[in-house]
Parts: C-alpha cells; sequence; structure tokens
C-alpha cells in the first residue's frame, strides 16, 4: 500500500475542498472523519482524484496510513474538538510528527497547544485558510505559524496547492505558535470592515436615494476595475444582481437584516484593546451586527425614533473615494495591531508579506495590498500604514469625500459606523495636539494618576493635590 502524503481529517466543506487540491496536485492524500459514513460519498465526489485518496474509518489506520514522520491537517469547528482530537491522535503518534490546525482557532489556544505538544516532541501547526471553499479547492491564501522544521516538511504541499499571484504562491510561515492565526484572526478582522463599509454605501443609496439593487449593482460593477478592485466588490455586485427563483424580485430584498458572526471580528476586536491598539472600524462592524440581530427592537424603535432618511445623491466618484478613504484606514488599523502583536509575541511579523499573500486567494484581496506590501518594503515612518508616502496620499486625496458622505449621512439619519469611525480615528492622527491632556488632568483630579508635562517633566500633580 502507498503511504500518504499527508492526512485530512474533517470532510466538510473547507476539509474536503483542500483534500481535493491536494490529491489534484499529486499528493497522496488520506482522510478520516468523525462520521464514517461520509467517507463513500466524499470517494465518489472525488472522482479520478480518489486514485490519490485512501479513506480510513478509524483513526488508527489513519495515522498508520502515513508516511513518517506523519503531518495531519485537521478541519474542523475551533475550541474543543481540536483539543479533544489531539488527545485521540496522541497514542498513534511519535516525535516528529506535526498537526496542523486548519481551522479558524483563538490564537492563545494555538500557542498553548504548540507548548504543550513541543514538550512530547511534537510539531503544531496554527494555519490561517483563507478563500471559502472555492479558494480551498482552487487555491487559497494560507497563513502559517509554527517551528521551522514543520514549515519545511509542509511548504511544497503548501505552495502547490495555494492561490498564485503573479507567479508567487499566496503562503507564508510567519512565525511561531499562534502568529498564523492570529494573523488570519486579522484577516477576518478587516474582512468585517469592509463588508460593513459596502452594506453602509449600498444603504445610503437604497434608503437615502431610492436606487434599486439592479442600479447600484452597476456602479458596484464599474468601481471593480480601479482603486476599490476587489472580490468583496465583485461579489456585491453578484449578489445586488440576484433574483430570487420563487418571486424574480431581487433577491437581497427578501434576505432578512440581521447578520451573523462566528466570533473572528470579536476577537480582533479583543485583541486590539488588550494590545492598547485601536481596532474602531472593526469594532463599528461588530457593532453593527450585533444591533442587526436585534431586528423587533428595531421595528418598534423605526416608529419612535425619527430620522428624515433624505441623503442627496452625491457624485459616483465622491462615494468611490470615501469607500477607499475608509478600506485604507481600516487596513492602517489592522496592520497596526500586527505590528503591536508581533512586538508583545517575539513573532517578527513580515508585513509586507503578509499583504502580498493575500492579493489572491483570501477574501480580501484587493488592488489595495499592491499599494500596502509597497509601502511596508519601505520601512514607512514609525511603522504606521498611514504614515507612508503614499497611503498617506491616497488618504489624503480621499478624505474630503469620506467627510462629506460621512456628514450628508449623519444629515440624513442613516447609519455609517464604520465609515465614521475610519473618519474619527484619521481626525484623531491629524492633531499633532490632542485633547487626552484633559483626560490626564481628570484622571489626576479623581485619583491622583499623576500626568507628564509637554517638556518632558514629571510625572506630578495638579494644585488641587496641593502640588
Amino acid at each position: 500500500m502507498v503511504q500518504a502524503d499527508i492526512g485530512v481529517y474533517g470532510l466538510g466543506t473547507m476539509g474536503s475542498a483542500l483534500a481535493l487540491n491536494l490529491a489534484e496536485k499529486g499528493f497522496e492524500v488520506a482522510v478520516s472523519n468523525r462520521e464514517a459514513d461520509w467517507l463513500a460519498p466524499f470517494l465518489a465526489e472525488a472522482g479520478s482524484l480518489s486514485a490519490r485518496i485512501a479513506a480510513h474509518a478509524g483513526l488508527d489506520d489513519f495515522v498508520a496510513s502515513l508516511k513518517a514522520p506523519r503531518m495531519i491537517l485537521f478541519m474542523i469547528p475551533s475550541g474543543a474538538p481540536v483539543d479533544d482530537l489531539i488527545a485521540a491522535l496522541q497514542p498513534y503518534l511519535s516525535a516528529g510528527d506535526t498537526l496542523i490546525d486548519g481551522g479558524n482557532s483563538d490564537f492563545h489556544d494555538t500557542r498553548r497547544r504548540a507548548a504543550a505538544l513541543s514538550a512530547q516532541g511534537l510539531h503544531f501547526v496554527g494555519m490561517g485558510v483563507s478563500g471559502g471553499e472555492e479558494g480551498a479547492r482552487t487555491g487559497p491564501s494560507m497563513m502559517v505559524g509554527g517551528t521551522g522544521e514543520s514549515w519545511n516538511r509542509l511548504r511544497p504541499m503548501a505552495e502547490a496547492i495555494a492561490a498564485q499571484y503573479q507567479g508567487s504562491p499566496c503562503v507564508a510561515h510567519l512565525g511561531p505558535d499562534g502568529a498564523g492565526h492570529f494573523v488570519k484572526t486579522v484577516h477576518n478582522g478587516i474582512e468585517y470592515a469592509d463588508m460593513q463599509m459596502i452594506a453602509e454605501i449600498y444603504g445610503l443609496l437604497r434608503d437615502g436615494v431610492g436606487w434599486s439593487p439592479v442600479q447600484i449593482a452597476a456602479l458596484f460593477r464599474d468601481w471593480s476595475d480601479g482603486p476599490l478592485a476587489s472580490y468583496l466588490i465583485e461579489i456585491a455586485a453578484e449578489v445586488l444582481e440576484a433574483s430570487d427563483p420563487a418571486t424574480g424580485d431581487a433577491l437581497l430584498d427578501s434576505i432578512l437584516d440581521s447578520a451573523g458572526q462566528k466570533g473572528t471580528g470579536r476577537w480582533t476586536v479583543i485583541e486590539a484593546l488588550k494590545l492598547g491598539q485601536s481596532a474602531s472600524t472593526i469594532e463599528a462592524a461588530v457593532g453593527a451586527r450585533a444591533w442587526s440581530s436585534e431586528t423587533r427592537a428595531r421595528q418598534a424603535a423605526s416608529g419612535l425614533l425619527s430620522q428624515s432618511n433624505r441623503f442627496p445623491p452625491p457624485d459616483r466618484d465622491v462615494l468611490a473615494q470615501a469607500l477607499l478613504a475608509g478600506r485604507l484606514v481600516s487596513h492602517a488599523q489592522g496592520f497596526r495591531l500586527l505590528s503591536a502583536a508581533s512586538e508583545v509575541y517575539d513573532w517578527s511579523l513580515d508585513l509586507a508579506r503578509i499583504a502580498e499573500i493575500w492579493r489572491a486567494g483570501c477574501i480580501i484581496r484587493s488592488a489595495l495590498l499592491d499599494d500596502i506590501a509597497d509601502a511596508f518594503r519601505a520601512d514607512p515612518p514609525h511603522g504606521h500604514l498611514i504614515l507612508a508616502p503614499h497611503i498617506a496620499m491616497l488618504t489624503t486625496r480621499a478624505e474630503p469625500a469620506l467627510r462629506r458622505v460621512v456628514s450628508m449621512a449623519i444629515g440624513a439619519g442613516l447609519p455609517v459606523p464604520s465609515l465614521a469611525a475610519a473618519l474619527g480615528w484619521k481626525d484623531s492622527m491629524a492633531q499633532a495636539r490632542g485633547n487626552a491632556n484633559m483626560i490626564q488632568a481628570l484622571r489626576d483630579r479623581f485619583g491622583a494618576h499623576g500626568f507628564f508635562m509637554q517638556d518632558g517633566s514629571g510625572p506630578r500633580h495638579g494644585p488641587w493635590h496641593g502640588d
């Protein structure tokens, strides 16, 4: 029997797609699943690729079928299921084997697991995988965290199945333990902000101007070939054009306006707060999803809380520039969070390389990432993306449009929480002298926390403490 190059455990949407991708690229793949009755249908779906795939109902046979040192990729729900699978696999493993968690796991869990398994001579890789089912099957973007030894073994397979951007695979080893899963978390946070801003522009045109989904779709189609070119803009036009088979009307108009979330957006915001960073555009997007779930409360409030909903149709270029400005800020906040985490956890993240591997395969792939990669290659002042000359120029050029759109939306009583958060962050960053001196004085007055003076002296207290 030919021994497999890699084992894939978990044949849900992502796991089955990755297994087929690996087989298609010429690797021998062993597969297993908690529900053994999934195996036969999967092999039938694999068609001719099943010649490179061996299915095993038992973990003992599954592990025994792998070349040593073994590599096992599991695509299962995060949390307890991952710990349970690790415990079930351990009796069959040997020193030098590598376990790869390709799900959306909390990077703290990944760090814990990597440390525990390292003590047993095992490697644990946290690999963020982006691109959804289509990406997993044809080429995802992958963010890998783990030991150098595990990466050397995984690299040929990862680079073979990854999305390609101008001949470069969209996968990289980003650092040890939880680095890969943290980068994927921030990727998803930026994704939250991107989608929220797209939804805000859609809402302005629907509720403030009265455009139909087809009219809005045409605008998004126009934006697909310029500074806003991105996967999310493309599929936004697609969903706007879709019809409900039952009625023939726009499908979007029949979809309940209550958004789900799986947790990575919240994790991004939580980690930003822990690291003392601002992720206000992402936080606003997470908040907007939470508000959307309050369907009955919003329906009741719509009859009590008045709003005009009159939004003068702005120039299309103004809308485009406003959305670009918002996206520049959300990316700047996300990359600043990556930088802060890299310093705290000693990861040495290559921010330019992260931007590069996001250029294809992943959900937030966009034309903007070329500019971001170039900006970090040139080492922006103070490590801030927003201070890179080209990014600063783009932001400055787009800022008046963002200000105009946010102002008109506020005047019309139409919600734009992420776009408004982007403007607030930009205005705060543009102030050489802010207003936090008042906060420091108040903190000292009620809590004797002390403050520093502009000349650098201190800490000292105000006269209210007799100092």
